[in-house]
């Protein structure tokens, strides 16, 4: 699995990142996976339930800049145009955040 940081101390994912091929190269680069067991594994396998309430938070924040049609549609071309309609939006959602609270 590529990761963006080089050196992440954990790895936030959902169930769907549940397999032992992913745990084991986890544990081979030192990364601690924070990842909730399946149903059917056979033996649960803890992880930091309070680490990954903050993947929640990561999920809500794509949404809500995903709500903006030219982010979701990808419209531009390049990706240095992309990166800049997704941090336009990103400041939008931030000053309507600090506006309502």
């Amino acid at each position: 699995m590529e990761l963006h940081d080089v050196n992440p101390r954990k790895l936030l994912g959902d169930k769907g990142y549940d397999s032992d091929a992913i745990r084991a190269d986890l544990v081979e680069r030192g990364i601690e996976a924070v990842i909730p067991p399946r149903s059917n594994r056979t033996i649960q396998i803890k992880y930091d339930r309070e680490a990954y309430k903050h993947r929640n938070l990561v999920e809500r924040c794509v949404n809500r800049i995903k709500q903006y049609r030219r982010v979701a549609t990808r419209y531009e071309k390049t990706a240095r145009a992309y990166l800049s309609m997704l941090s336009i939006a990103a400041a939008l959602l931030w000053v309507r955040t600090v506006n309502t609270t």
